[in-house]
């Protein structure tokens, strides 16, 4: 120790100058001194280091010492006391220590009897226990169920479904799940896929859960049995009482004593009920009294009733069958609204009934006859058409009596085979298709027989007179010659043709056009003469066309038309026209004052297009030329904002900037001129290709996205409803979409949200455009595709007027089609649609 060796160490020093210089008395000082810590030492350990220190003091009092030896004295002795009390505690604590592990052994003892205890109890009887421990997923498993034939596997136990049926796989698996989550308990009788009943019971302890198995005795196996049944007949009972509660009829049950006991919610509908349970406790009747009363009658002689009844519903009497069926416990009843039905069968009722009276009123004979041939009806026309005695036509005789009784009597002309010649006649009701006769009856009349089957077997016998006919037609021939007349006094030259090319008819002015001489053009004339001498009459002369219309064997007879110009300026439209029966029309008009004013405009048309071509000519040039200086003013305004000749003081840099951006706007120009001048010339062609929308939208995008800035105008690009891509010329579509949100970004307010949205349509793919600006006046929506007509209308630049107008042209060159959607106070929308792919390019690809 320090002090120890200090000590030593003034011992050594001391012993060498007592050796020389320290004479015998001060040697006895320090023998006592020696004595005083010997014996403050000995009462450290006897006693204790606060008596030692006493006596040390006490001592030295008595014997006189210097401040270093007091205080190497009291160190030491504190240091010495301070090793003994440790050593005394650690001698205490091990003592402690070693009861406790004493202990301890004897409760693991106990511990493993109790658990050695618990196996024997759980392998006692034939039961299963998965138990979870905390959150743990995995379960533990304990004991075994040979009996009930269950897998022993672990992973093949756990999977319910593969050993449990279904039905109790899916409530067990429902019941695991509430016990671990919601803390339910339960107990339930599950089934194996081997007919094997088990009682599952759940269970909830401190920190785990249990789910027991155990297989049922012969007596409990038969209540479960029993169980299930009533499980599986609660279950039917439920379903059947949700079908009957979702059935549009009223059902109700009764018990014994008469009382409704269960209602659907039809019922409770119409017995104007809140509900089906208001309905039971408030004893709402949906059937009166005397319904009921009838009901219990009926009830007397057999447990079935079946009949239709009336009740008021909402005000109104409908008509229901109703059905009901009683046992010894109560009653059930069914209700099916036939209001309907009966509204149609009397309405088809009315309606046979108009129809027999609007036959009756007609002139034209009709019989019907069933499918045994029975006459079913006649109206008045046929027995006064027959002049048969009314009592035999009701007497409902059948057609082949009727046809007998019209030969007796000597109404019907007498065939040379009658049997065979009313087989034929009588084959209508075995045929599928109507039957249409001649009958020419004695007394002179003729008659138009239709035999007409019916869907049910029987037939429909129309007997129509055509003498009234006859006379119609010798009419008409009258009426035929005066429309002759009207046709020879008619300013248009017409003439018909046979099928033998000879003139049927014609009239004057035919000949007048052509100039042939009188009595040339007449009935009978072939058509051949006529070409003969009309031939030398034209520059072009059809007759050759018209010859070969009129006498060829085409078996496509289309119609023509043409037009001649004779060699004295006339000029005739002529038209060539098929008839019905063979014949061909041919008709000429002069129509030398339209073709005259026709070509005036025609000329004046081609000038038109020459001024356009010189206008598309000068563009074309002008853009060209104004292209090369352009592209110089560009770089060197690149090469001045990149400070290569020097830096630029900040009005210098923005004169550049606007020179850059004037250069680009006029490059933007210059370039739609352009694109416009080739789609004119008809030499633009597209760059068909598979165009990734996102990738093109986003391009599109970013080409404005400064613009946007500047003004503090957000984009909003929607494409949850587009196509991943489609077909089209991916830089035209990109230059569509950069224009039109160029166009919405200097009309939308600033602060506002463009919207950009992509989704399928109809016809391919749609693009819109919003912006929330003023909108487009009506005067200026009519001309807003045209180009060079800028319009400003509360928009920040004016352009030069061919963004729309190079949208539309790219838009119809895909085969898509440009909408404008605006009005004020709701922005402006504008919808481009493209197909899929266009025409040429689906073509090409098929």
């Amino acid at each position: 120790m320090p002090g120890g060796q200090r000590l030593d160490a003034e011992k050594s020093g001391t012993g060498d100058r007592s050796d020389s210089s320290v004479g015998p008395g001060l040697r006895v000082k320090r023998r006592k001194l020696v004595a005083v810590r010997l014996s403050a030492l000995l009462g450290t350990v006897w006693s204790s280091s606060a008596l030692a220190q006493e006596n040390a003091i006490q001592l030295a009092t008595k014997i006189p010492v210097s401040t270093m030896d007091v205080v190497q004295l009291a160190l030491f002795a504190g240091i010495t006391g301070a090793a003994i009390l440790s050593a005394i505690l650690l001698i205490r604590e091990r003592a402690r220590t070693a009861s406790e592990n004493v202990s301890l052994r004897e409760r693991v003892a106990e511990t493993g009897n109790a658990l050695q205890r618990a196996e024997a109890l759980l392998n006692l009887k034939d039961q299963r226990i998965l138990v979870w421990f905390g959150d743990e997923r995995k379960p533990e498993l304990v004991g075994s169920l040979s009996r009930a034939d269950a897998p022993e596997d672990r992973a093949t136990f756990l999977a319910f479904g593969k050993w449990l049926a279904p039905r109790s796989a899916a409530r067990l698996e429902r019941a695991i799940s509430s016990l671990r989550e919601e803390k339910q308990t339960f107990d339930l009788v599950v089934e194996t896929n081997k007919r094997a009943f088990l009682e599952v019971q759940g269970r909830i302890a401190a920190n785990h859960v249990a789910v027991r198995f155990l297989t049922l005795s012969d007596a409990r196996r038969e209540h479960a049995e029993l169980r299930i049944e009533h499980q599986q007949l609660r279950g039917e009972h439920e379903t059947v009482l949700k079908l009957l509660d979702a059935l549009a009829m009223p059902a109700w049950l009764r018990g014994g004593d008469g009382r409704l006991q269960w209602v659907n919610a039809a019922y409770a509908q119409a017995v104007e009920a809140a509900n089906a349970a208001a309905a039971i406790n408030e004893s709402r009747e949906f059937l009166g009294t005397s319904a009921r009363e009838q009901i219990a009658r009926d009830h007397l002689s057999s447990p079935v009733f079946a009949q239709r009844l009336s009740t008021v519903i909402g005000g109104d009497r409908r008509i229901f069958t109703v059905t009901d069926v009683v046992d010894g416990e109560g009653s059930a009843g069914l209700a099916c609204d036939v209001s309907d039905v009966e509204t149609i069968r009397e309405e088809h009722e009315r309606t046979v009934r108009s129809h027999a009276d609007t036959l009756d009123q007609l002139n034209t004979a009709v019989a019907i006859f069933d499918t045994d041939q029975k006459l079913r009806f006649f109206n008045q026309a046929f027995q006064k058409l027959w002049e048969l005695d009314l009592s035999f036509l009701e007497s409902r005789p059948d057609n082949t009596l009727l046809l007998d009784r019209l030969r007796s009597d000597g109404k019907l002309a007498e065939q040379p085979e009658w049997r065979r010649w009313k087989e034929n006649l009588l084959g209508a009701y075995r045929a599928v298709e109507p039957q249409e006769h001649l009958w020419h009856l004695p007394d002179g009349r003729t008659l138009r027989v239709v035999a007409n089957p019916q869907p049910n077997g029987g037939v429909t016998w129309v007997f129509e007179n055509l003498t009234e006919k006859i006379n119609l037609e010798s009419r008409y021939n009258t009426i035929v010659r005066v429309q002759g007349v009207t046709l020879d006094n008619l300013a248009e030259g017409v003439a018909v043709f046979g099928p033998d090319g000879r003139v049927r008819l014609s009239n004057p002015a035919f000949a007048n056009l052509w100039g042939m001489p009188e009595g040339l053009v007449k009935a009978g004339t072939h058509i051949s003469v006529i070409r003969a001498a009309c031939q030398t009459l034209a520059k072009a002369s059809p007759w050759s066309e018209l010859a070969a219309a009129v006498t060829g064997f085409d078996e496509d007879r289309q119609d023509r038309h043409g037009q001649v110009e004779l060699n004295d300026g006339n000029v005739l439209r002529f038209a060539v026209i098929h008839l019905p029966n063979g014949q061909v029309m041919t008709t000429f008009i002069d129509v030398t004052d339209s073709v005259n004013v026709e070509r005036m405009l025609k000329d004046k048309n081609e000038a038109l297009e020459r001024a356009d071509q010189l206008k598309n000519d000068f563009v074309r040039h002008v853009s060209y030329e104004l292209r090369s200086p352009l592209t110089s003013i560009s770089g060197f305004t690149e090469l001045l904002a990149q400070e290569t000749a020097g830096p630029l003081n900040p009005r210098q840099r923005d004169y550049v900037d606007h020179i850059a951006s004037s250069s680009f706007e006029l490059e933007t120009i210059v370039d739609d001129i352009l694109d416009l001048a080739t789609i004119d010339a008809g030499i633009m062609e597209l760059e068909i290709s598979e165009v990734v929308i996102e990738r093109t939208v986003r391009s599109a995008a970013d080409l404005v996205a400064e613009r946007l800035r500047e003004h503090s105008i957000a984009l909003d690009i929607e494409l949850e409803q587009a196509p991943a891509s489609f077909h089209a010329d991916e830089n035209r579509l990109r230059q569509i979409l950069f224009n039109l949100l160029s166009n919405a970004a200097n009309y939308a307010p600033e602060g506002s949200t463009i919207q950009l949205t992509c989704m399928r349509d109809p016809a391919g793919v749609a693009f819109r455009v919003h912006d929330d600006g003023p909108g487009i006046p009506p005067d200026v929506l009519d001309g807003i595709f045209r180009r060079f007509e800028p319009h400003a209308n509360g928009g920040r630049e004016r352009g030069a007027g061919l963004g729309l107008s190079i949208v539309k042209s790219f838009v119809e060159l895909h085969d898509g089609s440009i909408e404008i959607d605006t009005g004020e106070g709701r922005g402006t929308t504008v919808i481009c649609r493209f197909p899929m792919a266009p025409e040429g390019f689906r073509e090409a690809a098929e």
